[in-house]
């Protein structure tokens, strides 16, 4: 009986269903799994080692992954672009143009963090590994979110990304403002985490399936009697994404903690998380609710409207520059929202062309912010930028060209930028969206323009620049003069004051000259580079986001 009962046992062993493994092709996941593995490579050394891995070794080792994740999104590209679109591991990732735009979007922008925030933590004396290491473990989710062809992928790119910003954003321990923005910027990230998390779920119970083109599929072929727990879910995962890309009424927590966070961790929020949320929000329901567009695209139209306004008019009242480029922000993401709104392949490119200008508009911005704002990213404040031309005229005239940029002048990618998601919003006759966003963009140019006139006022009375020496002597508590405004001069002085906002003669400080770290001057001047270069010869980035939605899968 007890043979008998082996032999049984043994029969059913051998017939049990066995475990099927995914086939895995790594070229599809090549780009994240360096910046990942980076990540780790980094992290265990430096635990391994008896002394402190150094800041420039850090940086070293953060460029040289982000630098072998583009090379590999490179060829990424050359494969798709031969073999054409496929899904791999089992349906979970989407190989695929629109997927290797993002990887070489969020590549590009940790490179440059790493060169930036070299500077700043040499800058605050901070040693260790760990601001490349939570960068690159932040990116790795960005490039999960893009490469996602499905929700359960999309949460967890999600919560990669997140986790690591938590923690970045009180990076610098030495401010208490760092560690309040942080704290907010957890405790509703995890609420929308939630809600997100929610929305899979209702979209589970509607169509059966977390798949983004089976859902696609199961849209087209099916007729909902009652889609009451759909729409809940579309509402649901609307909230989470809103909520990641800053778009009003889910913006609260930007101002401050973009205030609060160190200033390259604030350009690194600003490109390479709006990156990520922007891909997944475009692939799900661009790609996977376009049967359903006339329930979401009146959501997407009100959120845009409401980022455009609010971001426009808010930021004119700003007089620290993080908040102010906060709501800068807001204000882009609203522009960004045209071209989801749209829900065709004209508006998806038009949104990658804007994510890719903004990742070197920002990302400049926020290395100039970092080194104007001095130890402790103490001077923020517009009138900090007054002489700045004067003090250092090559940081202002690249300073310049960024918020120019953002304004949408011609010759910069953000007037290509800007017309892009406009004439996409014009090609569905959208004319009112189109208005109201032309309308903020003029709204918008002030503020910019603001900041730079500031930057080329006069200190002095007869417009010179005390040296760091003379200050020294000066007394403390003597302001340094500043033109006074002449109505009968005709110079236009008076204005000029009111344009950039002055403060009062005695509280005009001269700050003296910032110095500028090598590496974050040449970040700087890359995304100078590319804002010119780009919007004076336009035809291949834009081509490249062209090709990008050509290939989407399922698109």
């Amino acid at each position: 009986m007890t043979t008998s009962l082996m032999t049984t046992l043994m029969t059913a062993a051998s017939t049990a269903p066995t475990i099927h493994v995914p086939h895995i092709d790594y070229l599809s996941i090549l780009p994240m799994v360096i910046m990942l593995g980076g990540a780790l490579v980094l992290m265990l050394g430096s635990s391994l080692t008896k002394k402190m891995v150094g800041v420039r070794v850090g940086t070293v080792v953060a460029a040289t992954v982000a630098i072998a994740a583009l090379g590999a999104a490179l060829v990424q590209w050359h494969q798709v672009a031969n073999h054409g679109p496929s899904v791999t591991i089992a349906g979970a990732i989407a190989f695929d143009g629109f997927d290797v735009f993002i990887q070489i979007v969020v590549s590009i922008a940790v490179l440059l963090s790493a060169l930036i925030g070299d500077g700043y933590l040499t800058r605050e004396n901070i040693e260790g590994p760990e601001y490349h290491v939570l960068a690159m473990v932040s990116a790795s989710g960005a490039m999960m979110m893009g490469a996602a062809n499905d929700l359960i992928v999309v949460f967890l790119g999600l919560e990669i990304l997140s986790i690591a910003l938590y923690v970045l954003a009180a990076f610098n321990h030495k401010r208490a403002e760092s560690g309040e923005a942080a704290l907010k910027y957890f405790v509703l990230g995890s609420f929308s985490s939630a809600v997100f998390l929610f929305g899979i779920a209702l979209t589970y119970g509607a169509t059966g399936t977390t798949n983004l083109p089976k859902i696609a599929d199961y849209l087209a072929l099916n007729v909902v009697a009652s889609n009451g727990v759909l729409l809940g879910g579309l509402a649901f995962l609307l909230v989470g994404f809103g909520f990641k890309v800053a778009a009003v009424p889910f913006h609260m927590w930007s101002p401050d903690v973009y205030q609060g966070a160190p200033s390259p961790i604030a350009g690194f929020m600003a490109s390479v998380a709006k990156a990520g949320a922007f891909a997944a929000l475009l692939r799900v329901f661009v790609t996977s609710f376009p049967t359903a567009r006339a329930d979401w695209q009146p959501i997407i139209w009100v959120l845009a409207v409401l980022s455009l306004i609010l971001g426009a008019v808010v930021a004119l009242n700003q007089r620290d520059l993080k908040r102010m480029m906060a709501y800068s922000s807001i204000n882009h993401v609203g522009f960004i929202l045209l071209g989801v709104e749209v829900c065709s392949a004209r508006g998806v490119a038009a949104s990658l062309y804007y994510l890719f200008a903004y990742l070197f508009l920002s990302l400049g911005s926020f290395a100039v912010i970092s080194v104007v704002a001095g130890p402790g990213d103490s001077a923020t404040d517009i009138s900090d930028y007054r002489g700045l031309a004067q003090r250092q005229p090559l940081l202002a005239l690249a300073f310049g060209v960024l918020l120019l940029g953002q304004a949408g002048a011609p010759f910069t990618t953000g007037f290509l930028a800007k017309l892009g998601v406009i004439e996409a919003a014009e090609s569905t006759q959208s004319y009112v969206l189109a208005t109201v966003a032309m309308a903020t963009a003029a709204v918008a140019a002030f503020f910019y323009l603001r900041v730079a006139v500031t930057m080329f006022s006069p200190v002095g009375r007869s417009g010179a620049v005390p040296t760091s020496e003379d200050a020294s002597q000066q007394d403390a508590s003597q302001p340094v003069p500043i033109p006074s405004p002449d109505a009968s001069s005709g110079d236009g002085i008076a204005s000029l004051e009111v344009l950039t906002d002055a403060p009062p003669e005695a509280d005009v400080i001269e700050r003296g000259i910032q110095p500028v770290p090598p590496l974050t001057a040449t970040a700087i001047g890359l995304c100078v580079a590319v804002t010119v270069v780009f919007g004076i010869i336009p035809g291949p980035l834009l081509d490249f986001a062209q090709q990008a939605t050509l290939l989407i899968v399922g698109g």
